[in-house]
């Protein structure tokens, strides 16, 4: 008899088709990411225990999206980084150019508020989903300390750094 307990999380398989989506439309995937002592990034991009990240193909070398942990080189200030992100870390993935995506509640493992039900949720600026911990608006900005690719061009954007609201 099939256990689902034993089957593997559907956040990095979300993660990898999201990333695909965006890079096939010609979209920039950025990652939001709950920071603690199992994620290595540079932690001076460090905002509220959170940092955004550019998984794009210009941004990075060697990535590697795997069931496990999201790895590669960025670069930061000019100064490159290898940057470790386990994958049940990632809080929600989305275009830069208009915000589509998915957000991800935090596993029961990393909070007593979250549920693992309902994993992934897409990204609805209207109203809240069904999950205990949603992203129901990204915005953007011209410029994103935590960009391994540097400043964003001028245009668009709501001048502040893409944020996160979380309901209940």
């Amino acid at each position: 008899m099939f256990d689902a307990k034993e089957s593997h999380s559907t956040r990095p398989y979300l993660i990898r088709g999201l990333y695909e989506w965006c890079t096939d439309n010609g979209f920039t995937p950025f990652i939001a990411v709950l920071v603690d002592e199992t994620v290595r990034v540079p932690n001076e991009f460090v905002k509220d225990g959170e940092i955004v990240l550019n998984i794009s193909f210009d941004a990075t070398s060697a990535l590697q999206l795997g069931n496990d942990y999201i790895e590669f080189k960025g670069r930061f200030g000019g100064v490159a980084r290898d940057i470790l992100v386990p994958v049940d870390r990632v809080l929600a993935i989305y275009a830069k150019e208009n915000g589509q995506g998915m957000a991800f509640p935090l596993l029961a493992s990393n909070s007593n508020s979250a549920s693992p039900a309902g994993e992934g949720a897409p990204i609805a600026p209207a109203a809240p989903l069904a999950v205990s911990t949603t992203l129901t608006q990204v915005s953007s900005d011209k410029s994103e300390p935590g960009n391994p690719d540097g400043p964003r061009p001028s245009g668009g954007g709501s001048g502040g750094r893409p944020s996160l609201t979380r309901v209940k």
